[in-house]
C-alpha cells in the first residue's frame, strides 16, 4: 500500500486561542471571531495527508441505522424538556450559561434528583462547593436520592475516574471553568483547560452514551467564558436568565441539535429551590379590583410561547423645561417613539409632562408587538380614563400612526382567551384575526386613533 508523507512549512503558524483559527502570522484581532489579542504563535506549520485505512465498521444505509437508542428521557422538569425538545438525549452535551447566583446550580440539583428517583444514577460534580454545601441545598429544595452521587472535584482525572467507577447514565459538572488537567498547562478557567476539559467530557459521554449537563460561567457582556470551540463541541447550548430581584427565571436554548430553540421555559426560584411555572403570566398581571388608568394588558410572543404581561403609565405635569421620560422593562428609545407619535399623529399634549411607564413584575418587553398596548397606557394616563378590565391590545404602531400586523395573532387571542379575557384590540391584516372564541370580541384598527376613539374617546 502506497503511503503519503508529511511536510511541515519553514514559516511560523499563528491561532487564536478562542476558536481555532489559524494564520503564518501574526495579527492582533483574530480574523474569524474578531477577538483581539487572541491570536499566538504555536510553532510551524504543519499540513497533514494521512493514507487510508481499514474500516472497522462500514457506513450503513440512514434507513437501517436505529434510532431508539437515542430517544429522550424526561426529566421530571417539564419546562426544561419542553425547551430541550422533549427531554435528555442519551449521549448528547449540553452547556448551561448564566449570571452567577441565577440559579444554574439549584436547577441542576433539581433535575439530578428527578432523574435519580427514576433508579437513573446520576454524578454531580462540583468544584465550587465542598460536598457538605451541596448536601445543605439538596436538603432545602428536597433534592436527596439514593441514586444520586456527589463528588468535590477539581482534577479533571479524579473526576473521570469517578465517572469510570460509578458509570452513570446522567454527569452534571460544575462548572467546566473549574476543572483542570494535569497535562495541560495553565490555570483553571484557561482557554487551554477549558479546552481539554470540555474535550475529555465530551469523549466520554459519546463513548458512555452518557448524557452530560455542563455548567458554564459567562462574562461580563452576557456571552459564554472561554473559547468559541465551546459552544461548537457541545450539543446544546442553554442560557438561563434571570433578574437579580425578581423571582422569574428563562431557560432558552441558542443551540439545540435535537429540537426547536425557539421555546422558553419559565421558572421560580424561591426560598423552597426552583419551580417550573406553566402558566407564568400571573406574574406580570396586577390584581387589582377596580379599574385604573394608565394600564394595559398586552400579550408577547417568548419563542412560540404566548405570555400575558401588563403595561402601567404615569404622566404628571413636570415642573422643568425639559419633561422627564424614564422607562423599565421596556426600549426606553422605542417608548420615546411612541410618546412623539401619540402627540404628532393623535394630538395628545405630552410634551409639559413627566412620564413614566413601566411593565410588571420585572418582565423586559422587547417585541413591537407591545407598542399598541405602551400607547394605550400612554393615553389612558393622559385622560385619566381606564380601560375596560378584560381587554388586551398588541400591535406594532409606526411613525405614521399606522398599526402593523405582527405574527401570532390568533395565538395571543387563543391566550388571552384561556385567561379569561373578552376583549381585544388587534391590527387588521389581510388574513383576518382567524378563528375567533365564542363570547370573544376581537376589534380590528389600521390606525392609532382608531384605536385611542375606540377606547377612550
Amino acid at each position: 500500500m502506497a503511503t503519503k508523507t508529511s511536510r511541515a512549512s519553514k514559516a511560523p503558524a499563528y491561532k487564536c486561542a478562542e476558536c481555532g483559527w489559524t494564520t503564518v502570522k501574526w495579527v492582533g484581532r483574530c480574523g474569524e471571531c474578531q477577538a483581539w489579542g487572541s491570536v499566538e504563535e504555536t510553532g510551524a506549520a504543519v499540513a497533514r495527508t494521512t493514507a487510508a485505512t481499514t474500516v472497522l465498521e462500514p457506513a450503513r444505509r440512514i434507513a437501517e441505522v436505529d434510532a431508539t437508542t437515542a430517544a429522550f428521557l424526561p426529566t421530571g422538569v417539564d419546562e426544561l424538556d419542553r425547551v430541550l425538545g422533549g427531554g435528555l438525549v442519551p449521549g448528547a452535551v449540553i452547556l448551561l450559561a448564566g449570571e452567577p447566583g441565577v440559579g444554574k446550580s439549584t436547577l441542576l440539583l433539581d433535575v439530578a434528583a428527578k432523574f435519580a428517583r427514576t433508579a437513573q444514577d446520576v454524578l454531580y460534580v462540583t468544584g465550587e462547593e465542598s460536598a457538605a454545601q451541596v448536601k445543605l441545598r439538596a436538603e432545602r429544595i428536597d433534592a436527596v436520592a439514593d441514586s444520586l452521587y456527589l463528588s468535590a472535584e477539581t482534577d479533571l482525572g479524579q473526576a473521570l475516574g469517578q465517572v469510570e467507577k460509578i458509570e452513570p447514565r446522567l454527569l452534571i459538572v460544575d462548572s467546566v471553568q473549574t476543572l483542570s488537567s494535569a497535562d495541560v498547562d495553565g490555570s483553571a478557567g484557561g482557554v487551554s483547560q477549558v479546552r481539554e476539559v470540555a474535550a475529555s467530557i465530551i469523549a466520554a459521554a459519546k463513548r458512555r452514551n452518557m448524557t452530560t449537563l455542563l455548567v458554564g460561567h459567562v462574562t461580563k457582556d452576557g456571552s459564554i467564558a472561554g473559547p468559541r470551540l465551546l459552544e461548537h463541541l457541545v450539543d446544546v447550548v442553554c442560557q438561563f436568565e434571570g433578574e437579580r430581584h425578581s423571582r422569574l427565571r428563562m431557560l432558552r436554548a441558542v443551540k439545540n441539535r435535537y429540537g426547536p430553540t425557539d421555546d422558553v421555559g419559565c421558572f421560580d426560584l424561591n426560598e423552597k429551590g426552583i419551580e417550573g411555572l406553566t402558566d407564568p403570566s400571573g406574574l406580570f398581571v396586577s390584581r387589582t379590583k377596580e379599574p385604573v388608568s394608565g394600564t394595559c394588558i398586552t400579550v408577547t410572543m417568548e419563542g412560540r410561547r404566548p405570555l400575558l404581561a401588563e403595561v402601567q403609565s404615569l404622566l404628571a405635569e413636570s415642573p422643568n423645561s425639559q419633561p422627564r421620560r424614564a422607562t423599565s422593562g421596556l426600549d426606553s428609545s422605542r417608548v420615546s417613539m411612541l410618546l412623539a407619535v401619540l402627540q404628532q399623529r393623535a394630538g395628545l399634549l405630552l410634551h409639559k409632562d413627566d412620564s413614566y411607564v413601566a411593565t410588571v413584575g420585572g418582565v423586559k418587553l422587547s417585541e413591537p408587538a407591545t407598542d399598541l398596548a405602551v400607547a394605550l397606557a400612554v393615553a389612558s394616563a393622559k385622560a385619566r380614563k381606564p380601560l375596560p378590565i378584560r381587554l388586551i391590545a398588541f400591535g406594532e404602531v409606526g411613525l405614521a400612526g399606522e398599526v402593523r400586523p405582527v405574527p401570532g395573532i390568533n395565538q395571543r387571542i387563543q391566550e388571552a382567551h384561556r385567561l379569561g379575557f373578552t376583549h381585544a384590540v388587534v391590527p387588521a391584516s389581510h388574513n383576518g384575526p382567524g378563528p375567533v372564541p365564542a363570547g370573544f370580541t376581537v376589534r380590528e384598527v389600521e390606525h392609532l386613533t382608531e384605536a385611542l376613539s375606540l377606547l377612550i374617546g
